[in-house]
């Protein structure tokens, strides 16, 4: 009788046993987040080293293939075909992740685009060069996986402010790329020996991921879910404030294994649900945007040449301003959220309204004073849209498929890159402030769907907090 009161709910002893389970499972859940950051550390770091090697090359590539022999005809249709490339492979390479899981996906990608620039590195004739962009073309989409295994890792919450912090981590590398790049080309053989560099540098990062503490992350979360699995609300309460395991949406590792086939259908099918989804007026907007920005930014040093007589130099400088500047607004991501109470869709509506009001006065700019302050402003808000157009999709459409809204939405941008040199062609045929004068007509368009499907967006955020 004595031990049967003693085990009885409500006793002292009962209640030591409680907090006692408490506190393992309150240490496991801190061990488990503090893995998680780690993770996500690592990811900046990939994100940094990825845009770092590859602005190394980019710049000097059309050099090098001039020196070659080759026409401005052949440049174009080379540069064209990598375009083409990503535009139907990035949401194919997204699905697939979906499927084998991040860390294969991811690994294949990274060593397969060190393949393509060792190529570059070794390409002495036009052929050979055009042969070392077809690994690049196909599998350079580290970062839209590393974005998609982020949204695994992260809540939702928070979501915008680690997708700033690493696109703010690409850009730095973004920035000190070119440079390191253009004083290595003025060596002999510079080239080459960037091309060498870069391809290192994925090496490095392959080396970074197959290092990631996946074994830790997977296992400290999936002790913590089975210890909270008994109480469904506790398990979703710790689903919100803690990270997500990155294995919750990703197939096992014996994914990767299946039969070829086997990955095709279920990629086909994972394609097909999202194109008979209800997310066309998302992917619109981020086209349309896209578009706009391209626009803006495809005669730019020739339009500030025309209307205000200033030098390439200056418009370099110009550039290089508004890419610091959009670091500092990755950064900045977070505060802002939580200033808009994390409301991802007001806070895309009115990023996309400044940015049609502040490219309508770089279009109008009467001095050169007027362009630097559109570009500033203009920096913050095309960051903080590019991140909540991404936020939008996987709430929408759900984390499961995460690597293929991606995907999707990396072959919408780049339907609007093969669009916006053709565009902006066509207007500037008729005045230097066509191509910027016509991305505030699609800006536009942009903001008026959106407020069309404003009742949308608010009952998916509704939904959201509800379920937190």
């Amino acid at each position: 009788a004595t031990l049967r009161a003693l085990r009885r709910p409500g006793t002292a002893a009962a209640r030591m046993e409680e907090e006692e389970d408490e506190d393992g499972g309150g240490r496991r859940a801190a061990e488990s987040q503090a893995a998680s950051a780690r993770f996500v550390r690592c990811l900046y770091a990939v994100g940094f080293l990825d845009l770092f090697g590859v602005s190394m090359v980019v710049p000097l590539m059309n050099l090098h293939i001039k020196s070659l022999g080759a026409s401005h005809t052949v440049a174009g249709i080379i540069g064209s075909l990598y375009g083409v490339m990503q535009l139907f492979s990035s949401t194919f390479v997204g699905c697939w992740s979906d499927i084998v899981g991040r860390r294969y996906s991811l690994l294949a990608c990274i060593l397969l685009s060190a393949l393509g620039y060792f190529l570059l590195g070794i390409s002495t004739t036009v052929f050979l060069f055009a042969v070392s962009r077809v690994p690049v073309g196909i599998f350079k989409h580290t970062l839209s996986i590393s974005k998609a295994l982020l949204s695994d890792l992260v809540s939702d919450r928070d979501r915008p402010l680690v997708m700033g912090r690493f696109n703010a981590a690409s850009s730095v590398g973004f920035i000190l790329g070119p440079v390191v790049g253009g004083y290595l080309a003025e060596f002999e053989g510079g080239f080459y020996q960037t091309s060498f560099i870069c391809a290192s540098i994925f090496l490095l990062n392959g080396g970074l991921v197959w290092m990631l503490p996946w074994s830790e992350e997977n296992t400290g979360n999936r002790e913590h879910y089975q210890d909270k699995g008994t109480n469904s609300f506790s398990a979703k309460a710790n689903h919100d404030l803690h990270l997500k395991p990155a294995t919750s949406r990703a197939v096992t590792t014996n994914s990767f294994f299946q039969a070829p086939w086997t990955q095709v259908a279920t990629m086909l099918k994972k394609i097909k649900g999202i194109a008979c989804s209800n997310l066309w007026d998302i992917f619109l907007v981020r086209f349309l945007m896209s578009v706009a920005i391209l626009l803006y930014y495809s005669n730019f040093t020739l339009a500030l040449e025309e209307r205000f007589g200033v030098k390439p130099l200056f418009a370099g400088y110009l550039m290089s301003y508004s890419s610091a500047l959009g670091v500092l607004a990755g950064c900045l991501l977070g505060p802002i959220t939580r200033l808009y109470r994390h409301n991802t869709y007001r806070l895309l509506l009115h990023s996309s309204s400044f940015t049609c009001v502040l490219i309508l006065l770089y279009a109008s700019a009467l001095s050169i004073w007027m362009v630097i302050l559109s570009s500033t402003f203009l920096a913050f808000s095309t960051t903080i849209g590019r991140t909540c157009i991404i936020d939008l999709e996987l709430t929408a459409g759900g984390n499961e498929a995460s690597g293929t809204l991606l995907g999707v939405g990396q072959s919408v941008t780049s339907v609007g890159r093969i669009i916006a040199p053709l565009l902006s062609g066509i207007a500037q045929e008729f005045s230097p402030c066509g191509p910027p004068s016509l991305a505030v007509g699609l800006a536009l368009v942009a903001i008026l769907i959106m407020n069309a499907n404003k009742q949308k967006y608010c009952s998916h955020r509704n939904g959201k907090l509800k379920n937190q």
